[in-house]
């Protein structure tokens, strides 16, 4: 079949070029966003007397009908129409005659590709958001019921201060409210129409950018033609925002693997939300969590991959931003499940309190007091405080108890200063409720922290 652009060519395209060059069997689904550029570019185009209104009724009526044929599954995709621009606007030539051809007026599939992927990247910013605050209003829920409940407090995964688990689950939240803030920074920054740029230097047809811009929910139309047919720095953004909340979605779900293994015994997944294993009856495999530390991997690749296509390319359009797309589809699709099945997972998830309030007794957790103590009632420097403290963790190690079981006496015998109101500062949870400053653990500061994040998550 003959091509649009064939006029200047004496031989046919070959078959292996149209599978190499074609991108029909993935940018389809672009189709609404095709057809929706496509109306506002007619109706600009007849509101400045490039096109009659019967010629803008005829191509309304037309792209109606290709809507509708492609929702139906009656659409014929061709890989020899390249491209989902080429194969729409052929449809429509067919259903309304020449009057078609004219759509393509003042405009180039450079700048139709550009508004069709930017509208398409621009409503996942949004759509991603809105998921990310599904999720964060889980964690919320189960947060509020723990913000008593103690946990060991980890650096370098050992053992440091108690906290409580409610505040561990708002260091995510506020993970992913950051990445909320990038999803909507991006939508704000990339909100421009690219309409009317054409091949890369404009149009000398009268026409309305402002107006096709304003048709299509657009804040405004881009600046400098020659950069915005070349640009996808709004793709590279999503696959970055993607990457980042990707990694801490990976981080929580290497908690959810730990807290879920028999070493720890902090939760348990629920059965809806696990797997088992093909040989061994007992077991129950936290796949879920598992799959979204995979998964995260697939997401950079997409990320490097449109990074390293970018890096190396002059201006303005090339063949090579056609690779521009799979990647942000997948890692789209990727987002938008994670998001919705972690959310579940949370949700049906049984938290162990005993087993969180019982690790805490491993590990000296209230060490740091007993040289708070040493500084703040007995006027010792903290570099002799600390040498005092490691004395009665190695103390209590030699009578195999914890830290703060240990009795008054041997403590006195390490330092005599230690009088008995040392031992209030050893409880687990004053430890852990004596951590008031501003963004803390203790319980009230954790209650504060998850005031915020719920009036936040309110006022969206």
């Amino acid at each position: 079949m003959e091509k649009m652009w064939s006029g200047r060519f004496s031989a046919s395209a070959s078959n292996l070029l149209d599978q190499f060059n074609a991108s029909i069997m993935y940018d389809r689904k672009l189709y609404k966003e095709d057809i929706e550029g496509s109306l506002a570019h007619a109706q600009m185009l007849a509101k400045q007397g490039i096109l009659t209104q019967d010629e803008l009724k005829q191509i309304q009526d037309g792209l109606s009908q290709v809507k509708k044929e492609i929702e139906s599954g009656e659409f014929e995709w061709n890989i020899s129409d390249e491209d989902l621009h080429m194969g729409i606007e052929k449809r429509l030539t067919q259903i309304i005659g020449d009057t078609g051809k004219k759509l393509h007026t003042a405009r180039s599939r450079n700048d139709q590709v550009a508004v069709d992927f930017r509208r398409f990247v621009l409503r996942k910013n949004l759509e991603i958001s809105e998921l990310l605050k599904l999720l964060m209003k889980e964690i919320v829920v189960v947060a509020e019921k723990h913000t008593d409940t103690l946990l060991p407090g980890m650096t370098h995964l050992q053992h440091a201060q108690p906290i409580n688990f409610g505040f561990h689950l708002g260091a995510y939240l506020s993970m992913f409210k950051r990445d909320i803030e990038r999803f909507e920074s991006s939508y704000e920054r990339n909100n421009v129409s690219p309409l009317g740029c054409a091949a890369l230097a404009g149009t000398p047809h009268k026409i309305d950018r402002e107006y096709s811009a304003e048709l299509l929910g657009f804040e405004s139309v881009s600046v400098n033609c020659l950069d915005t047919v070349s640009d996808r720095d709004f793709a590279l953004e999503i696959l970055f925002n993607i990457s980042t909340m990707m990694m801490h979605i990976s981080r929580l779900s290497e908690e959810l693997v730990l807290w879920s293994s028999y070493e720890f015994g902090f939760i348990e997944l629920s059965d809806e939300y696990s797997t088992g294993s093909s040989i061994m009856p007992q077991k129950k495999n936290p796949d879920v969590p598992e799959l979204l530390r995979g998964k995260t991997g697939r997401v950079y690749g997409a990320l490097v991959g449109l990074l390293t296509v970018m890096k190396g390319l002059p201006l303005a359009y090339n063949k090579d931003t056609q690779e521009d797309k799979e990647g942000v589809f997948d890692a789209v699709e990727t987002a938008e499940i994670s998001l919705e099945i972690l959310k579940e997972a949370i949700k049906t998830m049984q938290v162990k309190a005993k087993n969180m309030n019982s690790a805490c007794k491993v590990g000296h957790l209230s060490a740091t007091d007993l040289a708070d103590y040493l500084v703040e009632k007995c006027n010792i420097p903290f570099r002799e405080a600390h040498f005092i403290t490691g004395k009665a963790v190695a103390k209590s190690e030699e009578l195999g108890i914890d830290l703060s079981e240990i009795e008054l006496k041997y403590l006195q015998e390490i330092d005599a200063r230690i009088s008995q109101d040392v031992l209030d500062f050893l409880v687990l949870e004053n430890s852990m409720n004596a951590r008031e400053s501003q963004g803390g653990t203790a319980t009230n500061r954790t209650k504060e922290q998850l005031d915020y994040f719920k009036k936040y998550l309110e006022e969206k």
